[in-house]
């Protein structure tokens, strides 16, 4: 199979949309049924119809730093060496079609998947571009701030969006983000946050707590583990709650109270529910099976990423690098020194043995079709070699699909000889967005409202014509 950059339309998609253009922060502060009835609260009318909805969930794998391009998805091999760099290309499952040389496991996937190697936006700052690339939205101005904090005005997150257009099963999140929330210099980022939404949507905070760490956290950033306290099982726990029934005599006619209730009842579903508990429960995997995915946290937290789709959670987000971009050190895509030894040694093994293991074992379960996956970042870095890193680029940038009914083997649109701006079909973090919305079948049209009870388009961007 050759890999396409040319497509036809798909009975209308690549239509701009012309109607609604104009149109609170972390969980951490929370207790549990403060979230959840938070969450409950002022439910707006649901998205309805299937748009094209073939992936019930969807795994997006967020490389925070902006991956290098050209030493990933889009070598340029007969670039002059301040440009091609270190790396050399290798072939993939199609023919044609070329990875960097440290991504060996996902070249054998290539069947499988979509690579958009002409993505672009302007802004060159970090929390902004990922403010662009999570939520689909323009930053708020100045554009290239350096740093962004959140605001009661901000676009919520992508699983923030979710949240609020979907449901989950009982006594599951609708969005989860594993392991920690990005940060930078332990200051929360737009973009990452529920924004004008509020925390009642804000996505559930999980830590496997399991595989080596990332390098040059600067913190703790552990997420939440539903987990009884220490030394309470599960008969104890539910003998605790069943004495707090008795004792909590409620009046059945007071709506507040009843709904309480319910929430608690609902946190308890989380601590005490022996389904919930198992998917929780990275033990509960064969030991080959966690070995496969690597004794790492990328790899750990991709395994209960898996997990928590196949339970039917809809959208888990995985930060695939440290979550803190202290200083230019550490184990994330902010390649500004050594680029190409972070990127051998200790970015690239990890995230592309567990992304490869993580298509092999949705494939087996019958989930790959119904489970969209995508690579994103916020954006790419500088053809030039610049000392010896690569500074922020994001006028060129590369991400990819598979799953969720994405036809394989296939390249979305070009950059140029140097990686340095698409040549054809250019694509924007709106459309980037619009595709994961498409896939989940949530209608482009949807509306959320903000803080000043305005409606807005979820949506501004179109979806790429990916789809088999």
């Amino acid at each position: 199979m050759m890999p396409s950059h040319f497509f036809s339309g798909m009975d209308g998609l690549l239509t701009r949309r012309r109607l609604l253009r104009h149109c609170g922060l972390g969980l951490m502060g929370l207790s549990l049924p403060s979230y959840l009835a938070q969450r409950a609260e002022g439910m707006e009318r649901k998205a309805e119809g299937t748009g094209f909805g073939k992936a019930r969930s969807c795994i997006v794998l967020f490389c925070w730093g902006g991956v290098s391009h050209i030493d990933t998805w889009d070598p340029k091999p007969n670039a002059p060496p301040e440009v091609r760099g270190a790396f050399k290309p290798i072939a993939t499952s199609v023919p044609g079609v070329h990875f960097g040389e440290h991504m060996p496991l996902l070249a054998r996937q290539m069947h499988r998947l979509a690579v958009v190697r002409s993505a672009h936006h302007t802004c060159t700052a970090h929390g902004k571009s990922m403010y662009w690339n999570r939520t689909g939205h323009a930053p708020p101005q100045p554009e290239n701030a350096v740093n962004q904090p959140p605001s009661i005005n901000d676009w919520p997150t992508l699983g923030a969006q979710i949240s609020r257009l979907r449901q989950a099963r009982r006594g599951l999140p609708t969005a989860v983000q594993i392991p920690y929330p990005l940060v930078d210099n332990n200051t929360l980022q737009a973009g990452d946050t529920p924004g004008w939404l509020g925390n009642a949507y804000a996505p559930l905070l999980l830590d496997p707590k399991r595989g080596k760490p990332y390098a040059g956290v600067s913190r703790d950033l552990g997420g939440l583990q539903f987990r009884p306290a220490e030394g309470v099982d599960a008969a104890r726990l539910n003998s605790r709650l069943e004495l707090s029934r008795r004792l909590e005599h409620r009046p059945a006619s007071v709506a507040g109270l009843r709904d309480l209730t319910r929430f608690q009842e609902q946190a308890a579903d989380l601590l005490s529910s022996p389904r919930i508990q198992r998917t929780l429960d990275l033990d509960q995997e064969p030991d080959r099976v966690r070995a496969r995915y690597g004794d790492h946290a990328c790899g750990q937290s991709v395994l209960l990423a898996r997990r928590l789709v196949e339970a039917e959670v809809p959208l888990v987000t995985v930060v695939c690098s440290s979550g803190d971009l202290n200083g230019g050190a550490g184990d994330h895509w902010d390649t500004h020194g050594d680029n190409f030894p972070r990127l051998k040694n200790a970015l690239l093994p990890p995230l592309d043995r567990a992304s490869s293991v993580l298509l092999d074992d949705l494939a087996d379960r019958g989930l790959l079709d119904t489970t969209l996956v995508v690579w994103l970042t916020e954006f790419g870095r500088t053809p030039q070699i610049q000392g010896s890193g690569r500074n922020h680029y994001p006028f060129c940038y590369s991400v990819a699909f598979a799953g969720g009914g994405i036809r394989g083997g296939q390249v979305y649109g070009r950059s140029d000889s140097q990686g340095a701006k698409p040549l054809d079909f250019p694509c924007g973090p709106g459309d980037l967005h619009a595709t994961v919305l498409h896939a989940l079948g949530i209608p482009l049209d949807s509306t959320l409202t903000d803080v000043q009870n305005r409606p807005l388009a979820i949506c501004d961007g179109d979806p790429l014509p990916l789809f088999a």
